[in-house]
């Protein structure tokens, strides 16, 4: 059983979507509830960006500075995390939803997927922001938008509902387009935890954290059968992310937004990062084209 080790104690009330600069040697995360966008340096130096609505996640530009998901819209910013104008409006009404998980594909476009948070519809879309500017919907049919991952291969787009619990794939086209109709990969039983944010290693495994579950599952997309597990000492886990000189490093964020004082007792490093050395390297993160 691998051992995972604290690299940040109390890294986020809400953490998510982890990002490693190849580039910058650094580990980026959003705080949700925070507000905040924070990076981690090679010698543990800690910086934050502030915003004024809560950050769903972010993509880094190829051209420097930010792709950032907020409440309202997606919005481009300068290398300092001050906006410069928005790219695409949250498509539903962002009193009662935000925009949650995503990021940045081979092909340069930028993906985010809002949540609804009545959690009584799957009013939750999936949209994405071309290198030109221009955004449309791709995908809906979800309660909360999650689990967003490209293949190594390009061939298959992962969709999960956090609150179906389910998970599915997309085939995408050499350009990167959905060119066909989602098939289920796995249905989560109620036991299990719920699917939250993940990653795929360079072979093909795919790595998603179990919010409520206390887990990571490695799956495989053909089958939906567990291939991996690695147990996380905090019970609401939300996103993966491989970094690291090697790409061998495991990140992982977790939450204890909205967490009673008996829970966090029994889970006290609940809202810490995490980092575990795996045996299958990940891919580079790519930035977007924007």
């Amino acid at each position: 059983m691998k051992n995972l080790r604290t690299v940040v104690e109390n890294a986020a009330e809400l953490g998510e979507c982890p990002r490693w600069s190849v580039a910058e040697q650094a580990l980026y995360w959003v705080d949700i509830t925070g507000q905040t966008l924070l990076r981690l340096d090679a010698q543990g130096g800690l910086r934050r960006y502030p915003f004024l609505q809560q950050i769903g996640c972010f993509a880094l530009r190829q051209t420097g500075g930010f792709v950032v998901a907020l409440r309202d819209g997606v919005y481009l910013t300068d290398a300092d995390g001050v906006l410069e104008k928005m790219l695409a409006p949250n498509p539903t009404d962002p009193a009662c939803s935000r925009f949650n998980d995503g990021r940045a594909d081979a092909h340069g476009n930028f993906w985010a997927g809002t949540l609804w948070e009545p959690r009584d519809a799957p009013n939750g879309k999936l949209v994405r922001v071309r290198p030109d500017g221009q955004s449309d919907v791709v995908a809906g049919d979800v309660t909360v938008s999650n689990g967003l991952a490209f293949s190594p291969d390009g061939r298959w787009l992962m969709h999960a509902d956090t609150r179906g619990p389910a998970l599915w794939r997309y085939p995408l086209d050499e350009h990167g387009e959905i060119c066909g109709e989602r098939a289920l990969v796995r249905r989560f039983a109620a036991d299990e935890g719920r699917p939250d944010g993940a990653a795929f290693d360079a072979a093909g495994t795919y790595w998603v954290a179990l919010f409520d579950g206390a887990c990571v599952l490695g799956l495989d997309i053909e089958t939906g059968h567990t291939v991996g597990r690695l147990n996380v000492p905090a019970r609401w886990p939300t996103m993966v992310a491989f970094g690291g000189a090697n790409l061998k490093t495991l990140y992982i964020t977790t939450s204890r937004e909205k967490r009673s004082a008996a829970e966090l007792a029994a889970w006290p490093r609940s809202g810490d990062l995490f980092a575990v050395d795996m045996d299958v390297a990940g891919l580079p993160e790519p930035c977007a084209a924007l």
